[in-house]
């Protein structure tokens, strides 16, 4: 696994860590998801929670609130509660309080969206934080957020590069916050790559980061705060 860091530029820390699969020899994250299947979905996403959690409880420190999150197929989900328990094991075992657990999810996958609304319900009441993923680059898109809302959306990156010299993207931007706001989700941006892009959304009411412009991801390992570039 890799891991890239989420940033609160408001409290200039560590929000965050999001966990990326990645080949034991260096493969591309896009390189093993490729070998996915039906038959090994499900032991694939379990032990891609496992491994990440075991790496986070043996490098972050149990006094930090940085929250470590993991991406899930909802079609693996085959029931929530029976599905979370390896998760909530791996936890257990590696000190890492469970409500640090952030879990996202692409709208990229085709899916039954009653049945990942049932997964995000549940996760809710666990006491984990939602995600949505890549948002604005999906199948569903809006008609998501009007059957369930989850904690946190990501904006996809695609619709943030160049931000700061098009107008249409800076409306669409303020469009999400606002929409967002409304229903109580916080938003995060990803991708950021320049300090343009940072200070437009900055300005558009956008806290949390994720991009190059502060780090790459860092295969088992998590990056510091000294070790970050935060751009005022």
């Amino acid at each position: 696994m890799a891991f890239h860091p989420i940033i609160d530029i408001d409290q200039e820390r560590i929000w965050g860590y999001e966990a990326l699969v990645r080949g034991v020899d260096g493969q591309s994250a896009a390189s093993v998801l490729s070998a996915v299947t039906e038959a090994n979905r499900y032991v694939f996403d379990q032990a891609c929670r496992v491994k990440a959690i075991e790496l986070a409880g043996a490098n972050l420190s149990a006094a930090s609130d940085s929250r470590l999150s993991i991406n899930f197929m909802p079609n693996a989900v085959y029931e929530p509660r029976a599905c979370i328990r390896a998760t909530l094991e791996a936890a257990a075992r590696a000190g890492f309080s469970p409500n640090r657990l952030m879990f996202e999810f692409t709208e990229n996958e085709r899916m039954d969206t009653s049945h990942v609304a049932n997964i995000v319900a549940e996760y809710k009441r666990m006491g984990f934080t939602t995600a949505i993923d890549d948002f604005g680059a999906g199948y569903a898109g809006l008609g998501l957020l009007a059957q369930f809302q989850p904690d946190l959306i990501k904006i996809d990156m695609e619709l943030l590069r160049g931000v700061d010299s098009s107008v249409a993207r800076q409306a669409i931007v303020a469009g999400i916050v606002a929409m967002a706001k409304a229903l109580g989700i916080t938003v995060l941006a990803e991708g950021v790559e320049t300090g343009g892009e940072l200070a437009t959304l900055r300005a558009a009411g956008i806290s949390l980061f994720q991009g190059y412009l502060f780090a790459k991801p860092q295969v088992e390992t998590f990056a510091t705060r000294e070790q970050l570039q935060l751009v005022a």
